[in-house]
């Protein structure tokens, strides 16, 4: 009998439309964990998962993996929930609070107050000692923010603006050595259910992230896309030269696609 295929996925809104049938019916022989996007790399990169949904920087860090082509979680414009909100002016920010739950809106984050603001403010992950001028926000958690009074910078707005190109957040990747078609059938079929599932998965997350339906059609349907086209491979390309010139990768290693 063939050993299961362990599937490590993003337990964000945002990840719905690719993660929806999964969720609800995975195949036999299929075992599928919740996680945070960190720990959907983690997982990949230690063995404990054969595919993960992971932040798209994470296929430059860790080796040995292939891109599922044509799905991922991306935005042409606003996204709404990777949010920088600062407490002071934009020009003032000089302590960032990152989200250790996210790896590539952090690097992202550093590459935009750099090349954009010239800023290059102290980094803290997490929330351990004095509050910091700005903090990341991602998820679920950015959607619910109430933002009065703050300075808010929408990430992939402003990547957009910089770069004239959409932002890849997440990709479905795979180890080597792990059946890569059965792989892909498996992660297509979820995302046709969703398609298919639409106004119920709308119903029932809801439900369960306490938006609207209204709120959660409309940030599923405009502010994010699910397929990927030639213009998003090359701005993620573009992230990872940026990336690399920065020193958060090592290198850029050319994309495996299967």
């Amino acid at each position: 009998m063939p050993a299961p295929l362990r599937v490590s996925l993003v337990d964000f809104l945002n990840a719905r439309p690719l993660t929806w049938g999964l969720l609800h019916e995975p195949p036999p022989g299929v075992s599928v964990s919740r996680d945070a996007p960190s720990a959907c790399a983690a997982k990949l990169a230690s063995g404990e998962a054969d595919v993960g949904l992971i932040p798209s920087i994470e296929c430059q860090r860790i080796p040995g993996l292939s891109v599922l082509g044509g799905l991922g979680i991306a935005a042409s414009s606003e996204v709404r929930s990777v949010l920088l909100v600062s407490d002071v002016s934009r020009d003032r920010i000089s302590s960032v609070e990152l989200d250790p739950a996210s790896r590539t809106s952090a690097a992202l984050t550093r590459i935009l107050l750099k090349r954009v603001y010239g800023l290059e403010p102290e980094y803290r992950e997490g929330s351990a000692g004095a509050r910091a001028d700005a903090r990341l926000i991602i998820g679920d958690p950015a959607l619910k923010t109430r933002l009065n009074g703050h300075v808010v910078l929408d990430l992939a707005a402003e990547w957009r603006a910089f770069t004239e190109r959409s932002f890849v957040f997440a990709v479905w990747a795979v180890r080597d050595g792990v059946d890569a078609p059965l792989a892909a059938r498996v992660l297509r079929a979820s995302r046709e259910r969703a398609r298919a599932e639409f106004p119920r998965l709308v119903r029932e997350e809801s439900a369960e992230t306490g938006l609207s339906e209204a709120v959660v059609e409309d940030y599923l349907r405009h502010s994010l896309h699910f397929e990927l086209s030639p213009e998003d491979v090359e701005g993620m390309e573009l992230f990872y030269r940026l990336a690399a010139e920065e020193r958060l990768i090592p290198e850029v290693r050319p994309l495996r696609f299967f």
